[in-house]
């Protein structure tokens, strides 16, 4: 019986894992540029999981915008620092995910996003009459459960490393902007230093003007 349990378990992570077609991945948006990704939808009614967080890049903000294959905007947002959304698709063909970068003219943004489809109706596991309605429901009741709690942990993942990320680019911009300053100031105060001696110079020379004290 034992046995039985871990062939079905093992049977529903195959099937919970075979429904899902994610990608993740990482992109630079070139200032004045738009990119776009696509993902396909085989069958109406599958959900599309969508997620992007600005790494790096001016003020972590971002535009983006997601249509259907009729070219219907579906979600869209300006000047977004991150988003997290889930949405229906009722319409199989290609879905577009784009982003631009209109709002920078120097600065390139770091994206990390994500794109998932996944079908919504749970599939059957096959197993013997009268073995089902003991076994099967509560294991996939709990592969579901492990499912939902393994995604809230990515998200609190995503979320952290978001926030170090941003972090360290505003520590890094900090930094830059502190030695470009200590280097302005410096040559300052060179640049006043050899004017003195020049006025000096200019003061007690012959050739200077005589000053009445």
């Amino acid at each position: 019986m034992l046995v039985f349990n871990v062939l079905v378990l093992c049977a529903s992570l195959l099937a919970a894992a075979g429904r899902a077609r994610a990608s993740a991945l990482t992109t630079s948006v070139a200032p004045n540029e738009r990119l776009c990704f696509y993902a396909d939808v085989d069958k109406a009614g599958e959900k599309i999981g969508f997620y992007f967080a600005v790494q790096a890049g001016g003020s972590f903000d971002i535009d983006f915008d997601v249509k259907d294959p009729n070219e219907k905007v579906l979600l869209d947002g300006q000047r977004e620092r991150s988003g997290d959304y889930v949405l229906t698709a009722n319409t199989v063909g290609e879905y577009s995910f784009c982003f631009e970068n209109d709002m920078s003219t120097l600065t390139d943004k770091l994206i990390d996003f994500d794109i998932m489809v996944e079908s919504e109706p749970r599939r059957e596991v096959a197993a013997k009459p009268g073995q089902v309605a003991d076994h099967t429901s509560p294991l996939e009741e709990s592969v579901y459960r492990l499912s939902s709690m393994l995604n809230s942990i990515k998200r609190t993942q995503r979320y952290f490393h978001t926030r170090e990320t941003r972090g360290f680019s505003l520590v890094k911009s900090t930094q830059s902007r502190l030695f470009w300053y200590a280097v302005c100031e410096s040559l300052a105060v060179v640049g006043m230093a050899i004017l003195q001696v020049y006025v000096l110079q200019t003061f007690f020379t012959k050739t200077g003007r005589r000053y009445k004290v």
